[in-house]
């Protein structure tokens, strides 16, 4: 696919525009202003995509009208499948469309940002955890826009990282916790705002998984060595990891059991379910966070985990305890209720214990409900004012629009950064097997110096771009 001038005005056009959006989002952290110099809404964006089976149909789909101009996957029997089941018909149309018209397949992303990067306008990034930070950061670093999938990165300080990174160079970035984009999570924060249940002081938050294996030892392979299956370059999806041998114990979906490639039920879920309260109450980072958890080694996360986090007061808040449940743990009803109560349909949920009420929302804030009834019958005849910009379409096109406008996505990495640093963190006091006291502006656990390793990583060299 050939760039003519007017590709390269194009872009050098969004690069401008985000860049000047960066810059007002320093000042103005949370005032979304569009550039006066937009795009047209018609006007398609050149996007590639690294991960295509598995959970890139649902990245790609949203953004099916724009142009695909690259496709990255280092598994084709999972792109097979995506065709064949999770995507279907719909789905092989899209692939095949972009094919017709230039665009290109790569296995390695570092490849495809060399030979197309000067044509992208934007990256999907929907690839397991511990290939987050290295794909977007060469994006970043390239200059081109990016879309992540959650949780943002695999540790604390590559989302710290990466945030300033992305702000620095000036691109429009969207984490994939797609309920922030929900009528419900901009509900929630109104109401909060405007005193429906009073001041909370005390929230849940629970989830079903893991429903993959968790708490499980390495493969010995002391008797054989899987073979790796066709059509997957091992060593591309293994990454910056440490190098070990196949096995199926591994993929496609348990990934996220293991601490090399995955964070856990915490990880997976945290941006999702946590959001809600994250936004509505102001919480930034906590100073202390403990755990009690299943079986926990060095190799695997916990099959269920009951995590703390304290925050201190901030602003007109007071202090918080947040409690995180996973691997079917429930929180205690509150007196006057029962479970069904609480819990709904949704088998993932928080739960707002405020002085004058409760309130509940689901796994991704697509309803708010107030307890008593009383109370929510209050609140729905004289509603709180809306006083939050509302997302129209997808949380992906969220972040197409930014990028055509100029404006910031309302998930940007810095947002996206300590929302998923906080879920990281629970990690991080599951692994440490202790309280762990959090100085959040040195990134530093202050009361165990040998917990601090989880933190951070080490990284194989070539694998961030320039």
């Amino acid at each position: 696919m050939k760039t003519n001038n007017s590709d390269i005005d194009r872009r050098s056009f969004i690069k401008t525009a985000a860049s000047a959006t960066a810059a007002s989002m320093i000042a103005f952290p949370h005032v979304s202003s569009a550039s006066s110099n937009s795009l047209a809404p018609s006007e398609k964006l050149n996007l590639a995509f690294v991960g295509v089976g598995g959970k890139g149909v649902s990245s790609i789909m949203p953004l099916a009208d724009h142009n695909i101009i690259g496709l990255c996957d280092v598994d084709k029997r999972r792109v097979a499948e995506a065709r064949d089941k999770r995507g279907g018909p719909a789905f092989s149309e899209v692939l095949e469309k972009s094919v017709s018209q230039g665009g290109k397949w790569f296995k390695d992303y570092r490849k495809m940002f060399e030979d197309i990067g000067d044509k992208i306008d934007g990256v999907v990034v929907s690839i397991p955890d511990h290939m987050h930070y290295p794909v977007a950061l060469s994006a970043v670093n390239l200059g081109i826009n990016v879309y992540c999938e959650k949780p943002l990165t695999h540790t604390v300080e590559e989302a710290r990282s990466l945030a300033d990174a992305a702000r620095k160079k000036g691109v429009v970035t969207q984490m994939g916790n797609q309920g922030h984009s929900n009528e419900g999570v901009r509900l929630a924060k109104e109401w909060i705002a405007a005193g429906a249940i009073g001041q909370v002081r005390e929230v849940y938050s629970w989830t079903n998984r893991p429903i993959w294996p968790q708490g499980i030892p390495k493969p010995s392979h002391k008797e054989f060595i899987p073979v790796v299956p066709k059509g997957l370059d091992w060593d591309l999806w293994l990454g910056v990891a440490p190098k070990r041998a196949y096995d199926p114990a591994y993929l496609p979906f348990s990934w996220r059991n293991w601490w090399d490639y995955g964070c856990g039920a915490v990880g997976d879920m945290a941006c999702h379910v946590m959001d809600a309260a994250f936004y509505s109450l102001d919480l930034d980072l906590p100073e202390s966070i403990s755990a009690l958890a299943t079986n926990v080694n060095n190799q695997s996360a916990p099959n269920a985990s009951a995590i703390t986090y304290k925050f201190p007061k901030r602003g007109k808040f007071a202090p918080v305890t947040y409690h995180w449940l996973d691997g079917g743990l429930l929180p205690p009803a509150p007196e006057g209720l029962t479970h069904d109560d609480i819990l709904g349909r949704d088998k993932s949920g928080t739960m707002f214990i405020g002085d004058d009420g409760y309130m509940l929302t689901d796994t991704y804030t697509k309803s708010v409900r107030i307890l008593p009834e009383e109370r929510f019958a209050d609140i729905k005849k004289n509603p709180p004012s809306k006083t939050i910009r509302r997302v129209k379409g997808s949380h992906q096109n969220e972040w197409a629009r930014a990028i055509k406008e100029g404006d910031h996505a309302c998930s940007h990495f810095d947002y996206a950064a300590p929302l998923s640093e906080l879920g990281l963190l629970g990690n991080v006091a599951i692994r440490a097997k202790a309280k762990v006291e959090y100085d959040a502006k040195k990134m530093k656990v202050t009361n165990i110096p040998e917990a601090n390793k989880f933190l951070s990583k080490e990284y194989p060299k070539g694998w961030i771009l320039n």
